[in-house]
């Protein structure tokens, strides 16, 4: 059950495909690709770390630069939240932590993607914490310890399992996996030039018109995070379709063609509509708290 739930052979994203964030990037590559490329530098004091923490605002990217790496160094990927191993059986979500290593290794070389760790690791202590999170916690800490420490193949290379995990609540992280996570990639919001960027990425299925200003979509969403970006460029791109149909009836919707539903391309008038529609849903008080945790823990 959990091979068929989390395990991804090819997630199929490419650098190309994460807009901006060229620093996350450049530090991801250091601290996964890297090391599988090259084994036999990355070894004593310069050992892999022993997992990467990629935390910022909500819908800043951070799973896809996860498939990006998986795909980018040729691993199978893991996708793995908390709900997948959650549990109400006593016991069995530990087992699960345990069973998803040994597929890791048996994988090998393989990424081990944990979205919303903070749900399955808060601090120790917590009000309502329970015992079986205890244990969960604990068999995690132990698997991670001891990721890329015996495993090896028939060819007597090692199997090098990397794991990477996302939060948008790093203040809620127990503190000894804070510590096991050595890496911890700050991924902000979009500045002006990624925010161009993934604009264009997410219009390159549609045809646009020629009076459509980028420069100033982008600078319009000064604070809008990459999943807010991408709302705005859905809602522009659907509004030459809510033209075409309105008024008639539902067998004439039902009728009308794929040409002619989509032959208008997108205008600047679509975006005007969009951008009063979707606000941005990132607080000024969210980001402050990352950064502020990114200066006490962070590393990148």
């Amino acid at each position: 059950m959990l091979e068929r739930d989390v395990l991804e052979t090819t997630p199929g994203v490419r650098w190309d495909d994460v807009a901006g964030l060229s620093e996350a990037k450049r530090l991801l590559e250091e601290a996964v690709v890297l090391p599988l490329w090259m084994p036999e530098y990355f070894q004593g004091i310069r050992r892999p770390w022993k997992g990467v923490l990629m935390f910022g605002p909500p819908g800043t990217g951070k799973t896809l630069l996860a498939k990006a790496v998986a795909t980018e160094c040729g691993t199978t990927f893991f996708n793995v939240s908390s709900a997948t191993l959650a549990s109400k059986w006593r016991g069995e979500s530990e087992r699960m932590v345990r069973c998803l290593f040994e597929l890791a290794r048996a994988y090998a070389p393989s990424t081990i993607f944990i979205d919303e760790i903070d749900s399955l690791c808060n601090s120790r202590g917590a009000s309502g914490e329970h015992e079986s999170s205890r244990r969960v916690k604990s068999e995690l800490l132990v698997q991670i310890d001891g990721v890329n420490n015996s495993s090896t193949g028939e060819d007597g290379q090692r199997k090098i399992v990397m794991v990477l995990a996302a939060t948008n609540f790093p203040w809620d992280i127990d503190e000894a996996l804070r510590r096991r996570l050595e890496k911890r990639i700050y991924i902000p919001l979009p500045n002006f030039e990624s925010r161009k960027e993934l604009i264009k990425i997410n219009l390159r299925t549609v045809e646009v018109a020629s009076d459509v200003n980028i420069d100033e979509v982008a600078r319009r969403t000064e604070g809008y995070s990459g999943d807010d970006l991408t709302n705005v460029c859905r809602d522009a791109s659907l509004n030459g379709m809510r033209r075409k149909i309105a008024g008639k009836t539902r067998d004439e919707i039902k009728n009308m063609s794929k040409d002619e539903i989509s032959k208008d391309p997108v205008a600047m008038c679509d975006f005007e509509e969009a951008l009063a529609k979707v606000q941005r849903s990132v607080s000024a008080a969210d980001i402050e708290r990352h950064e502020k945790w990114f200066s006490e823990f962070g590393s990148a």
